[in-house]
């Protein structure tokens, strides 16, 4: 079987999966979130051991399931928010060029810098989710009936719950703009968890092309990402539409910030006698109270204030490919 054969089987099995992991995650149950997920994993499993056709056939392949097993909508907004943007994500792993073109050792490999994929992964879901939210007609009218059945599953439980109008009125208004925010900040820690996940299995199946990335060492966002956070505060302040955009690009780049900021906990700690009880207590209070997350916050932005690496992970020696071009193609 030819390597252009071997891709499309491959591709054709990883859309197959992804659509049946979207279709099962319809289905209320405990495990629906984490089954919405891992929907990204064989696209990007497709991506990063076989090759960018891989990644496009399962893109396609899942479309088309979804497609015919619930709605064109549903497939078209799974592709926007979850299927491309692995394949996406898997392409810019697989980029790499000669180390010495970047003033790295003659004969190595440098690779896609782990930086500018947590950045490509914070732009992609705001333009899915700016996409998602035009077509959905996402406003006040829509967060007011999303609020509506809140409460009455929370009365529901709970009969003695009675809200009163002025309560259920602030709910609506906190909603309008922390939805988009939250929703931002939730899905690219997702992607990239799907990322990590996904790269240790095409490495433990051993065809990897790229390294392991040193991610303590290296997950700053660069200053780019610094000036697409500024914009969305500024324009989080604007009534309607741009406001709402403003919320997002505030979640997903805010969340490129706070997981810089705990890649340089664990970096700091390497080597301390209390390593272990520090990144216990930090994930701890973090889940508990959510307030340390400004911490974290505030120690990416001012690492990146400070310096940005500019390459990725080397490999080597070897002649490597050029620049730019894709490794597994």
């Amino acid at each position: 079987m030819t390597q252009q054969s071997t891709s499309l089987l491959v591709g054709l099995l990883a859309g197959i999966s992804a659509a049946l992991l979207l279709v099962s995650a319809g289905s209320p149950s405990g495990i629906s979130f984490f089954l919405f997920a891992a929907a990204a994993l064989p696209v990007l499993i497709a991506g990063l051991g076989w090759s960018n056709l891989a990644s496009g056939i399962a893109v396609v392949s899942a479309m088309a399931v979804l497609a015919l097993t619930i709605s064109v909508q549903s497939a078209l907004v799974s592709a926007i928010t979850t299927l491309a943007p692995a394949a996406w994500i898997a392409h810019l792993s697989n980029l790499a060029r000669p180390a010495e073109e970047v003033g790295g050792p003659e004969g190595a490999v440098a690779w896609y810098p782990l930086s500018d994929i947590v950045l490509s992964i914070c732009g992609v879901v705001c333009i899915g989710l700016f996409a998602v939210g035009l077509a959905m007609g996402y406003g006040p009218g829509f967060v007011s009936d999303l609020v509506d059945l809140f409460v009455t599953v929370l009365q529901e439980g709970n009969p003695t719950y009675q809200p009163t109008p002025e309560g259920i009125a602030e709910m609506k208004n906190f909603f309008l703009f922390a939805l988009p925010a939250i929703q931002a900040a939730m899905w690219v820690l997702i992607l990239f968890a799907g990322w990590y996940i996904a790269s240790a299995i095409v490495r433990a199946s051993g065809r990897a092309k790229r390294p392991k990335d040193d991610i303590p060492a290296t997950l700053r966002m660069p200053r780019v990402g610094g000036l697409a956070l500024a914009a969305g505060v500024i324009a989080s302040f604007a009534p309607g539409g741009v406001g709402l955009i403003g919320w997002t690009l505030v979640g997903a780049f805010g969340i490129g910030f706070v997981a810089a900021g705990f890649a340089i906990v664990h970096e700091r700690t390497r080597g301390k006698p209390a390593r272990g009880l520090i990144l216990f207590a930090a994930y701890a209070t973090t889940i508990l109270f959510t307030l340390p997350l400004g911490f974290f916050f505030f120690m990416g932005l001012f690492e990146t204030a400070r310096s940005t690496p500019g390459n990725g992970p080397l490999s080597g020696p070897g002649p490597g490919p050029g620049p730019g071009q894709n490794s597994n193609t």
